[in-house]
């Protein structure tokens, strides 16, 4: 009976397009559909229906995992119509799972609406780019546009090291070859370390989660590869933080220099419901100058913020500009980007000024040229 269920669930969850599928004992199934939860009208979930969803589609390891420490993690196939990444849980002596849907669909960097200089950054022979925000932010979806449009155009050898595999990538016209943490190898560490003598070009580490992985990450980008990580920060100044604070303090300095040499770039987002249905992003865009760099070098990162401002013709924005021009855009609601605000407080004060017509909302260029010609003024 529990197949025939998972099969009907998991056929709903696609119909529907929900990004979650939510079993937990006393609830009917939940979906979570454009950012907001909605119960099926189904009966409730015994205890031995999530037992027995959960067997029909958890490996065997993973069950072994589940008795022992509480938890697991795998990804798996529906047919050719979807991969789901999958979280099994232990919750008041119960099991629960939650299914997130991986779209089989790679969507190109243009219909996310990535900042177009990210192609720039992705081309470089070498360096460290970081793909930052909360979980269930479109990190992994924007990390696959980024690997698919490498896969594409030129000729790298290209290794992914993820937990688990997400988007299934095919040699193109580069060399594609993609490592679970458990399954192919043990730990992110371990495989960047062996990814190291594979002759790659390309490194994508799906969780910079320790100082081992961090270490080992930033190494691989000072000796001639590009790495792509990600980590659960908001905002580029808060994502250098989080880095070097990983560090033993006698080790802080080093890691500031290492960084602020291999660093490229980081882009931090936020997905938000749009008003017609649907999702968007919101990204903030840090492009690593030699003077930003002197910033991190020198632990002035609470100056990276009003860097990103005046970065504007370098292709870098702050996540709260680029969530006002989408609400006064129409696509988004003014309470939707206050909650994904870095700086509420003075985001709705812009909005407000907008509203009343004392702000133009134009872009920064233009206020940064009038700025130019208020200083030649003088």
């Amino acid at each position: 009976m529990s197949t025939i269920l998972i099969d009907k669930l998991l056929e709903t969850v696609v119909v529907r397009g929900a990004s979650d599928l939510h079993l937990a004992v006393g609830q009917p199934p939940v979906l979570r559909l454009h950012g907001r939860l909605v119960k099926l009208e189904t009966k409730s979930l015994e205890p031995a229906d999530t037992v027995s969803l959960m067997k029909s589609i958890t490996p065997q390891r993973c069950q072994q995992e589940l008795q022992e420490r509480g938890g697991t993690d795998f990804g798996f196939a529906f047919g050719t119509k979807a991969r789901f990444r999958v979280s099994v849980f232990k919750q008041k002596g119960n099991t629960g799972l939650v299914l997130r849907q991986i779209p089989t669909e790679l969507l190109s960097m243009e219909q996310l609406g990535t900042p177009p200089v990210m192609h720039d950054l992705i081309l470089r022979p070498r360096g460290l780019i970081l793909v930052t925000g909360p979980t269930g932010s479109g990190k992994s979806t924007t990390l696959a546009a980024c690997i698919d449009y490498l896969n594409t155009n030129v000729d790298h050898h290209i290794i992914t090291i993820e937990d688990p595999i997400e988007f299934y990538h095919y040699h193109k016209k580069s060399t594609v070859n993609q490592r679970e943490v458990g399954v192919d190898v043990m730990s992110f560490a371990d495989a960047i370390r062996g990814a190291l003598r594979q002759d790659p070009d390309v490194i994508l580490v799906g969780e910079m989660r320790d100082l081992e992985t961090i270490e080992a990450a930033i190494t691989a980008a000072e000796t001639g590869h590009v790495v792509f990580g990600t980590l659960h920060t908001t905002g580029a100044q808060g994502t250098v933080n989080r880095i070097i604070d990983v560090f033993p303090t006698n080790q802080q300095d080093q890691i500031r220099t290492q960084l602020s040499t291999s660093i490229l770039g980081i882009l931090s987002q936020q997905l938000l419901p749009r008003i017609q249905g649907g999702r968007v992003a919101a990204y903030e865009m840090l492009v690593v100058t030699p003077a930003i760099a002197n910033l991190i070098r020198e632990n002035k990162t609470f100056r990276i913020n009003s860097s990103i401002q005046t970065g504007h013709k370098l292709g870098m924005q702050l996540l709260d500009d680029h969530l006002f021009q989408l609400w006064r855009d129409g696509i988004v609601t003014k309470e939707d980007v206050l909650i994904k605000s870095n700086f509420p407080d003075i985001l709705d004060q812009k909005i407000r000024r907008y509203e009343a017509g004392l702000e133009t909302g134009g872009d920064e260029e233009e206020e940064e040229e009038e700025e130019d010609n208020g200083k030649k003024k003088k």
